[in-house]
């Protein structure tokens, strides 16, 4: 059934939100004031699919891609600048408002710059068994095949070429696959998840289209097929050598505002632990001028952040230790010889090690979250234990998306 619908605002995930009766219900791709012609969703009573806009808000804009609106990437290319930006803020705004977490909020820092560096690519044989490589629509499995994405950094060229290259002869093998790709400074890292175990031949298959597209490296699941040189990002400056499907920050931009924000907190500290470390984008920098014990349950990740520090002159010392601080949180007494905590947990926050820096005497945490609604859990266990939340800051390096990252700084 085809139904008019004013909407009211736009929502924390990008959705335009109109109230029908007592229900509200979510438009993607619509803006405050509009009004749209809108269908049923069949199984999600509390969506509709947007058929077209009778009347547009004046802040609208052309989306600048092709496939926006089909591909799931990007939520909001359909609005302008400041009217996006205003919003993306205030979902942290609102967000520690409704938890009742007093803090002055800062200006939103775009940290986009030259755009996505690392990305999944899904291949799977659809329809008349046509192979589509691409992204993933929105609320949908169904895969959108892309040659080209515009939000991507120029370091990413040749990666969608790359991907369907690859997915071409596994696409025999009936597996959905993923296929990850981050640009380093040595070239194109490449990590297929799916496909299970390869006969030699299709090894040396994969192998020769990693030559041809002179690839980096090519891992699947994480178990070397090709390497024709190192994959080595550059942190502060130490050289790091990922290990395969490693996680990193979207954006350079991104990582070095993270960073500075991070280092601007910690202030003078001489001993610092970080904590959900990864490879080390922070504890690598910050032992340019501090002792730096690094945490993480990702055993890769701290023993290429160790290596990378053991082999950087000029760093005071780093000590890196794979621990799932989820299970075994680092204890009230085990951080008491820290001046300062930086912890940049998951999604899901870090609420069983927020409980344990709540208990401690660490006179500063800083708290780096992409998920404002846990950030605000774990900041009120914090303020409970004694701690001052003394300043937001909001990162944006997810341009065009609802993801909005932020660092903050408690204080006892």
């Amino acid at each position: 059934m085809v139904e008019r619908i004013a909407i009211d605002h736009v929502g924390h995930r990008g959705d335009g939100v109109a109230f029908v009766g007592d229900e509200s219900v979510y438009v993607p791709y619509t803006l405050s004031g509009e009004t749209a012609e809108v269908e049923g969703v069949t199984g999600h009573p509390d969506r509709r699919r947007l058929l077209r806009i009778v009347s547009a808000s004046p802040q609208r804009i052309a989306p600048f891609c092709p496939h926006f609106a089909t591909c799931g990437g990007c939520a909001i290319q359909h609005w302008q600048a400041d009217a996006y930006r205003a919003w993306k803020r205030n979902i942290v705004v609102e967000t520690l408002a409704q938890a009742k977490l007093d803090c002055a909020v800062a200006p939103l820092i775009d940290a986009h710059g030259l755009g996505r560096r690392r990305i999944t690519l899904h291949a799977r044989i659809g329809t008349h068994e046509v192979l589509k490589v691409g992204f993933t629509a929105a609320h949908s499995h169904d895969i959108i095949p892309v040659d080209r994405c515009p939000i991507l950094d120029p370091a990413l060229a040749g990666a969608l070429d790359a991907a369907w290259a690859i997915a071409e002869p596994l696409a025999s093998i009936g597996k959905p696959l993923d296929i990850q790709i981050t640009a380093t400074d040595n070239g194109l890292d490449v990590d297929v998840r799916g496909s299970g175990p390869l006969p030699a031949a299709m090894i040396a298959r994969l192998s020769g289209i990693a030559e041809r597209h002179r690839l980096a490296r090519l891992t699947r699941h994480g178990e070397l097929v090709l390497l024709r040189r190192p994959p080595v990002i550059t942190i502060g400056a130490a050289q790091i050598t990922l290990p395969p499907g490693s996680f990193l920050q979207a954006t350079l931009a991104g990582e070095a505002t993270l960073a500075a924000l991070v280092a601007e907190h910690a202030g003078h500290a001489r001993h610092i632990a970080d904590l959900f470390c990864g490879i080390g984008p922070f504890a690598l920098r910050l032992a340019a001028k501090a002792k730096v014990s690094a945490f993480d349950n990702d055993a890769g990740a701290v023993a290429a952040l160790q290596k990378a520090a053991t082999a950087t002159s000029g760093l005071k010392p780093v000590k890196a230790e794979a621990r799932d601080l989820f299970r075994r949180p680092l204890m009230a007494q085990e951080l008491r010889d820290y001046e300062a905590i930086v912890f940049d947990p998951p999604r899901q926050g870090a609420r069983a090690q927020s409980f344990q820096l709540a208990a401690s005497k660490v006179g500063v945490v800083v708290a780096v979250s992409c998920n404002a609604a846990t950030f605000a859990r774990d900041a009120r266990i914090l303020l409970d234990g004694g701690y001052r939340l003394e300043a937001v800051t909001p990162v944006d390096q997810f341009r065009h998306t609802a993801h909005v990252e932020l660092v903050a700084r408690f204080k006892r």
